[in-house]
């Protein structure tokens, strides 16, 4: 048997703005705008994508999931973000990564450069 890994479901209040915010911080295109269900994806038909889904419960505790990314710049890759509408995590400590928020506080985290 093989698995493929199709996509990421994402709970969300407003599953199209935050589809859209994450479409533009990853550069990613939309593969479905519906208001109840918005998928991005890497290309039209590059996989795995992400797909966001309307819930009524909004988010109350820390997500049990969340992505790691690895730019060229972490500096520069956290200031992009914040300016699209991320904002820092309230626990701040001294790590290589950078805990963000996206719109409606899924954390997500800037990772530093790779130790050789």
């Amino acid at each position: 048997m093989t698995l493929r890994w199709e996509q990421v479901i994402v709970d969300s209040s407003d599953p199209v703005a935050l589809g859209r915010w994450w479409a533009e911080a990853l550069g990613w295109v939309v593969v479905d705008d519906s208001p109840e269900e918005y998928e991005i994806r890497p290309a039209p038909d590059r996989m795995p994508g992400l797909l966001f889904v309307r819930v009524p419960e909004t988010k109350d505790r820390k997500n049990r999931l969340h992505f790691d990314f690895r730019p060229d710049d972490q500096r520069a890759e956290v200031t992009r973000l914040l300016g699209l509408g991320a904002r820092h995590a309230d626990a701040e400590a001294e790590y290589p990564w950078v805990t963000l928020l996206d719109p409606e506080g899924n954390e997500f985290c800037v990772l530093g450069v790779r130790a050789a």
